[in-house]
């Protein structure tokens, strides 16, 4: 391409979920409510552990921080979109793409570390319960969050660093509702090379291996439970990981569904509907997978609610 038609673009434009004007009430609307509701749920979660000494346990220090993500993950989308719709402009500035950019692969790696951690978790509850106090201490459990933190804001920041690198050409419209590293790549003017490589790697390394983790945890979770004897037990024992085995079903399926449309080259309603589950809907619905599944979340609502 000529190097006339390449600009030091000062800003995007996100075309949205739909170019319908008629249609917009109704998805500002619809996100608005979907974003309320994950924020309160969410909240609501860290609170209800915060304050109840019960449920100062490790399973329940890693479902704070995988609430506070979440609210975090839908934050970082939503309200800019619900913005866009409400003043009718579709713009965004250059650095606020890749301010939004960075912290959307931050919390969307945060969430996915944070699954695989309480797998782990669940794996050592059931299959080395006289030894979970010993394995799962708070120096342990801090570690875990930390590391988590450290690899996600280490590869984020070069994700980013690596964009900035590249020079975009004078059509900058973005077929999504937020900035999303891919779509982004395919405006640029000059080589990718070097960014497809780092995305696939990293995608691939913060995909294949938190989802084997987790699949390794719950073959081995399923094999002691078969080996009880009593079917109270093997309830009792499945149902302590039930939720998360919900919450990681809902976060994959959504996951692969982007994964699997974000390679077209022309957006389609498939792609855009995988994106909301994967960014809005199921952040929205772990409070309530967390919720409706646990007793011990129910109670500690209750008292949350009773002293309120």
């Amino acid at each position: 391409m000529e190097a006339g038609n390449r600009t030091a673009t000062s800003k995007f434009i996100l075309l949205g979920l739909s170019e319908d004007v008629d249609l917009q009430p109704l998805l500002f609307g619809l996100f608005l409510y979907m974003y309320l509701v994950c924020v309160v749920g969410n909240l609501l979660i860290i609170l209800a552990i915060s304050s109840d000494s019960h449920l100062h346990t490790p399973m329940y220090f890693f479902l704070s921080n995988l609430s506070f993500t979440d609210i975090c993950f839908t934050t970082t989308t939503v309200p800019k979109m619900l913005v866009n719709i409400q003043t009718q402009s579709k713009d965004i500035m250059y650095e606020g793409c890749l301010t939004q950019m960075y912290f959307f692969m931050l919390f969307a790696g945060l969430d996915d570390l944070l699954l695989t951690v309480m797998a782990y978790d669940r794996f050592v509850a059931i299959c080395h319960p006289l030894h979970y106090t010993v394995i799962m201490n708070p120096r342990l459990c801090s570690t875990l969050l930390l590391l988590s933190w450290l690899i996600c804001l280490t590869y984020s920041l070069l994700q980013s660093l690596m964009v900035l690198r590249v020079s975009f050409c004078k059509e900058t419209e973005i077929p999504h509702f937020f900035c999303e590293l891919a779509q982004i790549l395919k405006l640029a003017c000059s080589d990718t090379l070097a960014n497809n490589i780092l995305q696939y790697f990293v995608t691939s390394l913060l995909g294949v291996i938190p989802l084997t983790g987790i699949l390794f945890s719950y073959s081995r979770i399923v094999s002691s439970i078969m080996g009880i004897s009593s079917i109270r037990g093997k309830y009792k024992a499945f149902s302590t990981c039930g939720s998360h085995l919900s919450v990681v079903s809902l976060f994959y399926g959504a996951g692969l569904g982007v994964y699997l449309t974000s390679g077209t080259k022309q957006p389609s309603r498939t792609g855009s509907v995988a994106s909301v589950m994967y960014t809005v809907v199921t952040p929205m619905l772990n409070p309530f997978i967390y919720s409706l599944r646990n007793r011990d979340i129910k109670k500690a609502l209750r008292r949350l609610f009773s002293r309120a």
